[in-house]
């Protein structure tokens, strides 16, 4: 893990991404499973397929990232925000939560094989190229981002010629996503998915 705070306090500058995508959320479960299927979506629409190595590698970080924030980064009335960017071949995920005092830990630890949790941080290391915290910019909170480097070769950014999705487009998928998980929790499977 990194930190991308520099021993003078400011931040490093990054080049402007080619691409971006950028969402607040609930901090519920639910919302959880938004920005993970959200992120899904948008690189599908970036030309990385929904069972591509790329678009499941960085939905199970954005997904870790995100119930992470629910868990642990949860202030009562503040949500958290995704922000997903494509700049030089890198894709990088950053969950931002509002809670600052609860760090991880530099590295994350091994747990006990009977745990029930703590496993998302070590997926993330694992998964992910590099990954790190930084101080929220302009308000107390911290950001966990994870950056993971995807070969151009068969995926380049101008091979798909998509226009790109309107505020429109965004609001209906989401739409959609949030009807197909009605459906999917198991009390409402006796009714067919529907809600009485």
């Amino acid at each position: 893990m990194k930190s991308e705070t520099p021993p003078n306090g400011h931040m490093p500058q990054r080049p402007a991404p080619e691409r971006e995508f950028t969402m607040r959320f609930t901090a519920t479960p639910r919302g959880a499973r938004l920005a993970r299927r959200l992120v899904s979506h948008r690189l599908d629409d970036w030309g990385h397929p929904y069972t591509t190595p790329v678009n499941e590698t960085l939905t199970l970080i954005a997904a870790e990232l995100s119930a992470n924030a629910v868990r642990h980064g949860h202030v009562p009335g503040r949500g958290f925000h995704v922000q997903l960017t494509v700049t030089d071949g890198t894709l990088r995920i950053e969950v931002t939560d509002t809670r600052a005092e609860k760090r991880p830990p530099a590295s994350p630890s091994d747990t006990d094989s009977l745990s029930e949790s703590g496993r998302g941080l070590l997926l993330v290391a694992a998964l992910a190229d590099d990954w790190g915290v930084s101080p929220r910019r302009a308000a107390a909170g911290k950001t966990i981002w994870a950056k993971l480097h995807v070969p151009t070769k068969g995926h380049s950014l101008t091979q798909r010629a998509a226009p790109e999705p309107t505020d429109l487009d965004l609001l209906l998928a989401t739409a959609s996503l949030l009807r197909d998980d009605l459906g999917s929790r198991p009390e409402d499977a006796s009714h067919g998915g529907l809600r009485r």
